[in-house]
């Protein structure tokens, strides 16, 4: 039953679309190469640690890296931002009340990614675990405590907000895209840090 309900669903946003939009083409892919660019130098780094002698110092490279993504970000929600206004509007989404829920969507979603960047930090917002710079333990503070990758789902619900503010069923399919690349990301990311603390949890062992 789920599955027909997201399907109708996915076809009524699809009726408001023109994938062959400039706007909506740039969108796709900002929203897909963010998470693969970060992924793979952050890997490469940890493995070679190029980045960290480059810039003589893994504080450095990590602060280089984090301004990257930032600006990648940024590119993101301006293409996110030009797709919605390119296309039409859903009529059912255009009324205060719908503006009102988008708004208190984005209030969430600022708390999550605000919240979890400053118990992280700069580096560990920024795969500063991947430069070898690790915190003594995992975070578990909140928002960690309500729920995984709060920066990610928080950034979703930037995302979904922002298109029912806009009544834009192009935001609504975006922010779909938005999660599936995040849920990808976090299978592919989730693993590897944990073996990154694993491995410092043995050496600390092996040295007491």
């Amino acid at each position: 039953m789920n599955s027909w309900a997201d399907l109708y669903v996915m076809t009524l946003l699809l009726g408001y679309v023109d994938p062959s939009d400039p706007c909506f083409v740039a969108a796709i892919l900002t929203i897909t190469f963010n998470p693969l660019f970060w992924n793979v130098v952050a890997r490469w780094e940890q493995k070679t640690r190029q980045l960290s002698r480059a810039f003589r110092s893994p504080y450095l490279a990590c602060y280089s890296l984090g301004a990257a993504i930032l600006l990648l970000n940024v590119l993101r929600s301006h293409c996110f931002t030009q797709a919605m206004l390119s296309q039409p509007k859903m009529e059912s989404l255009d009324n205060p009340t719908a503006y009102r829920m988008g708004l208190a969507l984005l209030g969430v979603g600022s708390t999550f990614v605000l919240s979890s960047f400053f118990a992280l930090g700069f580096t560990g917002t920024f795969l500063g675990d991947y430069f070898g710079i690790l915190k003594e333990a995992r975070v578990t503070t909140f928002p960690f405590n309500i729920l995984d990758n709060p920066m990610y789902w928080g950034s979703t619900a930037n995302y979904l907000g922002w298109a029912v503010m806009h009544a834009s069923p192009t935001g609504l399919l975006l922010t779909a895209v938005v999660a599936l690349v995040y849920m990808v990301a976090i299978l592919y990311e989730e693993p590897f840090t944990a073996q990154i603390y694993q491995q410092k949890a043995s050496l600390s062992h092996k040295r007491s």
